[in-house]
């Protein structure tokens, strides 16, 4: 890191690696000083439309370059046990795109070389930094709505997607659970933690990836989460947390929620709205600047996402794929790898 600020790299040049770096540069704080991509000319367009010094055109001179303090990556799922376990290997710091990985082993894998070379390492659920999130779950652990009995959340798009589409994959980790269902499950992990029992149904796509998805997800508190994913109809992407003394409801896009209302008994329903001076709620900045404040004080992971949080939401979703029947190419019928497809790429 420089006096001036921490300085990052991208790894990927897609949809989701330009939205983070366009909120990214307009911080004072963060400069972007080098890009990769397998494609060296996808590489060069980047890095002239935002401004960056160094364009690559393979992951590994990304990795190695010691004037890069953290790498973002936001490569599609099924490389990001290759992408990140090249550049923690390399003494690179990485915010890894949501879901973490392809299953729990992958994950498993990156926290153990990130533990074991003293390297940063956190998921890129921007959920958990909105700073509206962090309010409703201070709210929820300070008691608001008593004890919590239920959590519902929802994440769905209508598509249509043609079976060639990422998302209708199995290369590519395709189907509604990995890409979207990741939000719903991690808001209810949020709140009551990992669960002790699943019941799951899908309707899978001829591929066999999952067109969407429902679960149950019950605690030994005795509160039930109900969870529900779908890339064939597009949902309220709304969500909420019922408690022994309330509710709180958060009517639209949960995952980068605006507002929230609190319903108690006997009061009025009180709104908590996100102050936009903080940058937009829908802002990738809030979870920039939490590497950031991490990687200042020396941290290896987050406590806004913490790397066993990470761990039981992959576990959870391993579990889900488990129960509705979505193997990907080359992994065990139980979800474990035996030669993941992420671990058949070469960072050329």
């Amino acid at each position: 890191m420089t006096v001036d600020g921490v300085r990052w790299g991208i790894l990927a040049t897609g949809g989701m690696a330009a939205a983070f770096t366009a909120d990214l540069v307009d911080l004072p704080d963060a400069e972007v000083v080098a890009v990769a991509s397998r494609s060296e000319a996808s590489a060069e367009a980047f890095a002239e439309r935002f401004g960056i010094g160094r364009a690559y055109g393979d992951w590994a001179a990304l990795a190695r370059d010691e004037d890069v303090d953290v790498v973002y990556v936001a490569t599609p799922h099924a490389a990001h046990r290759a992408a990140a376990g090249l550049c923690l290997s390399a003494g690179r710091n990485v915010l890894l795109e949501k879901p973490f990985t392809l299953n729990a082993r992958e994950a498993g894998e990156l926290v153990a070389l990130a533990r074991a070379n003293g390297r940063f390492l956190m998921e890129a659920m921007w959920m958990y930094c909105s700073p509206v999130m962090r309010r409703l779950k201070a709210l929820v652990e300070d008691g608001a709505v008593g004890e919590v009995r239920s959590v519902q959340a929802d994440f769905g798009i209508a598509g249509p997607f043609p079976p060639s589409h990422r998302l209708r994959d199995p290369l590519q980790g395709g189907g509604a659970l990995l890409d979207l269902g990741v939000y719903p499950v991690s808001f209810a992990q949020l709140l009551l933690g990992e669960p002790a029992g699943i019941a799951a149904s899908a309707v899978l796509s001829k591929e066999g990836v999952d067109l969407q998805t429902g679960a149950v997800l019950s605690y030994e508190s005795g509160a039930l989460a109900s969870v529900h994913c779908s890339i064939v109809g597009g949902t309220p992407t709304a969500a909420s947390v019922t408690g022994s003394l309330g509710r709180i409801d958060i009517p639209q896009g949960f995952f980068h929620p605006e507002r929230f209302v609190l319903h108690r008994a006997g009061r009025e329903p009180e709104e908590f709205v996100h102050d936009p001076s903080h940058a937009p709620h829908n802002s990738f900045a809030h979870e920039a600047r939490e590497v950031m404040r991490a990687l200042r004080a020396g941290e290896t992971e987050s406590p806004l996402v913490p790397l066993d949080g990470t761990l039981a939401v992959m576990r959870t979703l391993d579990a889900i794929r488990g129960r509705v029947g979505v193997r990907y190419p080359g992994e065990a019928p139980d979800g474990d790898p035996d030669e993941s497809p992420a671990a058949q790429l070469t960072p050329a």
